[in-house]
């Protein structure tokens, strides 16, 4: 997992509530187990229209949000079923980071499990940056993950609180399995003192 430290870039503004996890990366591209591939059908139901091309309305088919790596986002964002795939379709997209006023659970924490930060500042502080974002390339949005802060464009500082572990993890890019890995030694020296003690098992 790639390690998050600190993000500027464009914010895409998408000011809706509820946006559940099937409107992220609807269910028939549920079929895969790879992480890669699926930017191409994030928000496909709102970014495609019926006959397969684009709809030229959808912030991201703009130019000035193609290339965005933030969401400004309304309350309670990823709700809907649990699908992890949620996340590895915003990351393949290229988003590594979400601001909104609130999330589901489970959406919150898989994006930490997958590389994105989702941060959650109050609703008058992201519909400032909702109108940041809707500037485009011309208003980029800084994200320091150490420092708990996002920045914008003019330079106001908002700071947001998170877990000191989940901090932890998505400063060192480090995953589930990463976290397992960090034990590698003291796993390799029980495993030897295990096969000496019993050798039979």
């Amino acid at each position: 997992m790639d390690k998050f430290q600190t993000l500027t870039g464009i914010a895409a503004p998408l000011p809706l509530i509820n946006v559940d996890t099937d409107m992220i990366i609807p269910k028939q591209f549920l079929k895969t187990i790879e992480r890669s591939g699926l930017g191409k059908n994030l928000f496909d139901e709102m970014r495609y229209l019926d006959d397969g091309s684009e709809n030229p309305d959808f912030v991201l088919n703009k130019p000035a949000w193609r290339d965005a790596q933030i969401i400004v986002a309304g309350d309670n964002f990823g709700c809907g079923s649990s699908r992890e795939h949620a996340p590895w379709a915003l990351l393949d997209f290229g988003i590594r980071a979400v601001i909104a006023p609130s999330y589901a659970d489970i959406f919150y924490n898989n994006c930490f499990k997958n590389g994105i930060l989702p941060i959650v500042l109050p609703q008058d502080q992201v519909d400032a940056l909702m109108k940041d974002a809707e500037n485009g390339a011309n208003a980029r949005i800084t994200v320091d993950l150490e420092a708990q802060t996002v920045t914008a464009p003019d330079g106001t500082v908002y700071a947001f609180a998170i877990d000191a572990f989940k901090k932890h993890c998505l400063l060192n890019g480090l995953d589930d399995i990463g976290l397992t890995m960090e034990k590698a030694a003291a796993i390799d020296s029980f495993e030897t003192g295990m096969e000496q003690a019993r050798p039979w098992v």
